[in-house]
């Protein structure tokens, strides 16, 4: 890591200041493999991070590597990357590169993480963290090793106001938990003629592979482990144009948490009208929450106190009262974005990398995911209860 001039110039005074009161920055080198959806939002989180939560760690957006040569110099000239490759083990093996992002297809998550472990390198990875449960061991087992920071993509549980519930289920606000539901859905394959693509090919692109880590993932910040599962899931479009599919559409699962609370979730690709359907209720023995991450700055709390012709969920408008609002804007219910979860993530990593202490969620809190759709998988199956520990 380069040290950097943490001295700027205040217009208003003339006179010097140092960020961070005066600590010393340090410049790191990212690289990222994949440019497409998530390549593009990690590439933009890595040059924002440092100005928006003021980072000690300034990443250096150092290489970008995508599939073929002409497409990842477009990524490097779009996103500002110094340079560009179409080899990973170029990236990975770079000494100018000093922590990884994976955002490329999940049969390749394996064998670029257990390179970058062995090379000594801090790896950040999308979810699901690997194509299969056997992938995503062997990356725990990688990491571990490794002893290096580690951390998975599940962005949307960090907006604020999902920080916020799970802050507020954890002080007991809303009394023990008994229930918990949440779904995870969009309509982006609900038309049965759209055609047939990589997304329709193979376990880790369907639903369960795709959408359901998402929610699992909620479930698990904000109830705990899931200790057993019953799963029905399913392919409703069979065939499109172009060729049969070969993975699911939806899925629903009932479960038990240890803690005792019943849940049930939903997942589905083809759930029409729905774009970002990422919602939850918990309910609890003295109050409530509700929330819609296609409404994301909104929570929904009630409490079951004072009068009872008044009692009523509430509308609580995200602002800078709520966690990590405040570095992106000062007004409250002006709201973030998409892009800001991934902003977020970028400086959880950061903070990972330099504390040398584990943030949450790591590779195991991935793998944890990964054993409950597992379970899941194995119970639709089957047609039975399955217990996520036998996993």
């Amino acid at each position: 890591m380069r040290l950097v001039d943490s001295k700027v110039t205040n217009f208003a005074t003339g006179c010097n200041s140092n960020f961070q009161g005066g600590t010393a920055l340090r410049e790191i080198g990212i690289g990222v493999l994949g440019g497409g959806y998530m390549g593009k939002a990690h590439s933009v989180a890595m040059a924002a991070v440092g100005a928006v939560f003021a980072t000690t760690l300034r990443p250096r957006l150092e290489m970008i590597c995508a599939s073929r040569p002409e497409t990842a110099e477009q990524y490097r000239q779009q996103y500002g990357f110094g340079r560009a490759t179409d080899d990973w083990r170029k990236l990975v093996h770079d000494d100018a590169v000093e922590a990884i992002i994976i955002a490329t297809p999940q049969q390749t998550h394996r064998q670029i993480a257990e390179a970058a472990f062995a090379a000594g390198k801090p790896v950040f990875c999308e979810k699901p963290l690997g194509a299969s449960l056997a992938d995503s061991r062997a990356m725990v087992a990688a990491a571990l090793a490794s002893g290096q920071p580690n951390m998975v993509g599940f962005n949307y549980i960090r907006t604020p106001a999902s920080q916020f519930a799970r802050q507020l289920i954890a002080d007991g606000v809303i009394g023990d938990v008994t229930m918990f539901r949440g779904e995870h859905t969009e309509d982006f394959y609900a038309d049965p003629d759209a055609p047939a693509s990589w997304r329709t090919d193979g376990t880790a692109n369907g639903t369960m592979g795709d959408l359901a880590p998402h929610m699992i993932n909620g479930a698990l910040a904000l109830i705990g482990p899931i200790k057993s599962v019953m799963a029905e899931v399913e392919t409703v479009h069979a065939s499109r144009p172009g060729g049969a599919v070969t993975n699911d559409d939806h899925a629903q699962m009932m479960v038990r948490f240890d803690s005792g609370a019943m849940g049930q979730m939903y997942f589905s690709r083809i759930a029409t009208g729905r774009k970002m359907g990422y919602a939850y209720e918990v309910t609890g023995t003295r109050g409530a929450i509700r929330f819609d991450q296609e409404d994301q700055n909104s929570l929904w709390l009630y409490r079951s106190e004072g009068d009872e012709a008044t009692r009523g969920f509430t509308r609580i408008l995200t602002g800078p009262a709520h966690p990590d609002y405040q570095a992106f804007c000062q007004g409250p219910g002006h709201g973030t974005g998409y892009q800001d979860q991934i902003i977020i993530e970028a400086r959880d990593f950061l903070q990972a990398i330099e504390t040398g202490k584990p943030v949450w969620p790591t590779f195991r809190d991935g793998l944890e995911v990964a054993q409950v759709v597992h379970a899941a998988l194995e119970s639709s199956e089957q047609r039975r209860w399955v217990d996520v520990g036998d996993i």
